[in-house]
């Protein structure tokens, strides 16, 4: 405890990271507070059906992404997501469009470029979603009477505009998080949204457990241990890599290479799980389709089963097609998020071979073969995080607001999220010759 105190006291005495720590705390707050502020023209004594709509399920978990803003009607109704989803339509567009390929490959500058496309379209996608947001409301069981304007232009329009700049606002925070804060400020926006929806879930479960004599204090003690071995293997899973050993060699004056140079080898990290949450977002964008498709054919028995069996996400035939795609996309984003080849390019320029593998394309095949075999486990263990939640609803009957936090997209992101801004902030002490969060030991301060 002692150590932890000193490291505490540590990050507080260096200016730059105590700054940085301060402004990312304070966007944080400006981010929570713009949440709970309703669109002016809405009355928020109506929302309780709203709420109630957005406690569970798909749209449970939309509004755990947006701190409750969903639910509130809030300026930051949108959200961060719209930012996601635009991120993820330029990354995937840079696979077929040779002009981002281009802006790939000129590093700062292209970088700049891509992310100004990315504010674009996820203004474009902004415009989409507040009308339908807007419109859809009245979905969710919010009386015409919450319209204090009404549903006309006069209310509309402001109202999109807000939504539109709420959305705008939240990235820019994000952005100045990740500029002057600590840690990735897109991905700390997100997590703060998932934290702020935990407490109350938990004391729900709480409250089921001891008032309805539903197991008690004792169980509530096995969901709490069961939760955080959950968290755990997470953790576990974001951090697990195969190390590949690299080997450098050093032209000689014959214009060959000599080889085991002393101290040369190095490793590849190729990790366990490259694809991050990514596979779960897309599978979950794809899990709207089957219900679309049950509408379509209503008048069927098969359509009716689909309509049914893919509206409950805790249901058997939902997860386990959930976790099959899951498996499919996470083959798919890292193929196109980890370029073997052009790793076996760039060992091969630089004078670095694999032991017993010829540079070139023979590395680049053996990379990708190592990266299939090691990313099938990953898979696997991503889509069986992915579908914990229905597993402990069905087995331990826990309340499914706090099931959301036994897996999927809000687990990972907490425990990604949190691994890499203690990273950061553990660079800035070793820098400075302290012990990091992550060792423990005595001030090593050099004077």
């Amino acid at each position: 405890m002692k150590n932890f105190f000193d490291t505490i006291s540590n990050i507080w005495k260096i200016e730059e990271l105590r700054n940085r720590i301060l402004i990312t705390l304070g966007l944080l707050l400006v981010y929570r507070f713009g949440c709970q502020i309703v669109l002016p023209g809405i009355d928020s004594t109506q929302l309780a059906s709203l709420a109630s709509s957005t406690d569970q399920g798909i749209f449970g978990l939309l509004n755990a992404f947006t701190g409750g803003a969903f639910a509130n009607a809030s300026v930051f109704a949108l959200g961060i997501m719209p930012y996601i989803s635009a991120s993820i339509v330029v990354q995937l567009m840079g696979i077929a469009i040779p002009y981002l390929q281009k802006l790939q490959k000129e590093g700062e500058s292209g970088r700049k470029t891509i992310n100004q496309i990315t504010r674009w379209l996820t203004i474009g996608i902004c415009i989409v979603q507040a009308p339908a947001y807007l419109y859809g409301l009245e979905a969710f069981g919010v009386r015409d009477s919450a319209f204090l304007l009404g549903k006309g232009l006069d209310f509309m329009v402001p109202a999109v505009i807000i939504l539109v700049s709420g959305c705008v606002f939240a990235m820019w925070l994000g952005e100045k998080i990740t500029d002057k804060g600590i840690g990735n400020g897109i991905s700390l926006l997100i997590m703060i949204g998932i934290i702020a929806t935990m407490p109350q879930s938990f004391v729900q479960e709480f409250l089921s457990r001891t008032t309805n004599n539903n197991g008690g204090l004792m169980f509530i003690l096995v969901e709490v241990i069961v939760w955080f071995l959950v968290i755990l293997a997470s953790i576990l899973l974001v951090m697990a890599t195969r190390q590949i050993p690299v080997q450098y060699a050093r032209r000689t004056a014959s214009g060959g290479y000599e080889k085991n140079v002393a101290g040369s080898r190095q490793y590849i990290p190729l990790k366990l799980n490259a694809s991050g949450v990514m596979p779960i977002i897309f599978a979950q964008a794809i899990m709207f389709v089957p219900g679309l498709i049950g509408q379509a054919f209503d008048e069927t028995s098969a359509g009716q089963w689909m309509q049914v069996q893919f509206a409950d996400i805790f249901g058997w035939a939902y997860n386990l097609l959930f976790a099959f795609l899951i498996i499919i996309f996470t083959y798919f984003y890292t193929a196109i998020t980890v370029p073997t080849n052009k790793m076996a390019d760039d060992l091969k320029r630089s004078g670095g071979f694999i032991p017993g593998i010829r540079p070139g394309k023979e590395t680049g095949d053996f990379l990708d073969k190592i990266m299939s075999l090691i990313t099938l486990p990953g898979s696997i263990f991503l889509a069986l995080l992915a579908v914990l939640p229905a597993i402990v609803v069905k087995l331990m009957d826990v309340q499914a607001g706090w099931a959301m936090f036994y897996g999927g997209t809000s687990l990972l992101i907490m425990v990604g999220v949190a691994i890499d801004t203690v990273q950061q902030v553990n660079s800035y002490l070793l820098n400075r010759h302290y012990d990091g969060l992550m060792k423990s030991g005595k001030n090593r301060k050099v004077a």
